[in-house]
Order: C-alpha cells, then sequence, then structure tokens
C-alpha cells in the first residue's frame, strides 16, 4: 500500500499554493487504490484532521461513505511524515 510520506508528496507536487484542493485522479491511482488509501487515511484521527474533501466536478470516489472528488491537505501534515 501506498504510504502517507508519498501521498503528501504527490499532493505537494500538484498543489499550488500549498493547501489548495486537488482532483483525487491527480494522485495517479486505479479507483480502488484511492478509495482503500483514503479511506484507510481518513479512519486515523491523526491524519484525517489534515484532510479536507470536497465533492466538485471530476471523477467520484467513495471515501467514509461519501462521494468526494478532491482533497486539500493541511501543511501541518508534514510533522506526522
Amino acid at each position: 500500500m501506498i504510504t502517507l510520506k508519498t501521498i503528501v508528496e504527490r499532493y505537494n507536487s500538484v498543489a499550488k499554493p500549498p493547501g489548495a484542493t486537488v482532483a483525487l485522479e491527480a494522485f495517479g491511482l486505479t479507483a480502488e487504490e484511492t478509495q482503500k488509501v483514503f479511506n484507510a487515511l481518513d479512519e486515523d484521527y491523526h491524519i484525517s484532521r489534515h484532510l479536507h474533501f470536497s465533492k466538485l466536478e471530476g471523477r467520484a470516489y467513495r471515501v467514509s461513505g461519501e462521494e468526494v472528488t478532491h482533497v486539500a491537505i493541511d501543511p501541518g501534515i508534514a510533522s506526522l511524515l
């Protein structure tokens, strides 16, 4: 499974400015991997408080029972790496 560090690195490579909303498709994962990874991250309180999901235009994924398309990650997540 992909690591939190890899997710944060991929996010930081496309999020301009830091903390911006990014399409979940931008992480380069399959639909199944995307849902599995982000569900796992959202289940961890220490990680999930840094993740902000939204439903905008684009490919939707089911994360914690909700359909979402994008995520914004707080820069403070770096303290968990």
